[in-house]
């Protein structure tokens, strides 16, 4: 029951991980497409998927390293019970 547990928080956590890459890329060309159609440029889908991308990468280094610690303290509280 344990590993079934363990592989659906894996899996939630991998689908949270695409979508918070995946939401701000496409936001933010999606937002760049439009001002470059309107203002007649091509400067601001370079810039803004720019933007996306480095924002996409942020959010998946907050989620991994706060999945990181959570394992860490719940490795810790099984120690503590163990020895108990």
């Amino acid at each position: 029951m344990k590993s079934g547990k363990h592989m659906y928080r894996n899996l939630a956590l991998i689908s949270q991980l695409g979508i918070q890459v995946m939401v701000p890329i496409f936001l933010c060309l999606f937002v760049g497409i439009f001002l470059d159609e309107h203002l007649s440029t091509g400067f601001f889908t370079i810039v803004l998927l720019t933007l996306g991308v480095l924002a996409g990468g942020r959010n998946a280094y907050i989620l991994a390293m706060s999945s990181i610690r959570e394992e860490g303290k719940h490795k810790e509280r099984k120690s503590d019970e163990e020895y108990k």
